[in-house]
């Protein structure tokens, strides 16, 4: 019998900052580990489905924003798990993440407050023909509360001068 889950994605050189990336479930929390928890960058290795590994173009992908996973509930629009937007500098493919356990909350924070203004109307528009809503600044509260907790929902904003590439 054929097992319905892929095999474990197995630890990684990142291609974008080179350090070493474990693929371990108890430190990622994900079954298929696809960017790097430093940088956030990711490779464009899947085609169908997460872990399938079938893309044929293997180019660079740049994190360029935060999403919300679409849920089937219509009346909750702020209950989906907040995700990664990838940009493959290769092909220009956009493809939502999970974010892992591990991954560096500040620089997602940053990878956010960047998005908000330094994004290219064109990618814009075509995340919105793929139906990925980028997150806007009406989430600010909900996007600090699931990466800081509760506790840090209605801190102070960072400014934008502190915010280094990603």
């Amino acid at each position: 019998m054929r097992n319905k889950y892929p095999a474990p994605t197995p630890d990684f050189i990142c291609g974008h900052c080179h350090n070493f990336v474990s693929a371990a479930i108890s430190l990622a929390g994900v079954l298929n580990r696809n960017h790097c928890p430093y940088c956030l960058w990711s490779r464009h290795l899947d085609l169908y489905t997460g872990g399938d590994r079938l893309c044929a173009c293997k180019g660079a992908m740049r994190p360029i924003a935060l999403t919300l996973k679409r849920t089937n509930n219509k009346y909750a629009p702020r209950q989906g798990e907040l995700m990664l937007v990838h940009h493959c500098q290769e092909c220009g493919a956009l493809s939502i993440n999970r974010i892992a356990a591990d991954d560096d909350n500040e620089r997602l924070w940053e990878l956010y407050r960047r998005s908000l203004h330094g994004l290219p109307p064109a990618l814009r528009g075509a995340a919105d023909v793929q139906g990925i809503h980028l997150l806007e600044e009406d989430m600010q509260s909900l996007v600090r509360a699931r990466l800081f907790g509760q506790n840090q929902a209605e801190a102070a904003p960072l400014p934008a001068d502190c915010l280094e590439c990603v």
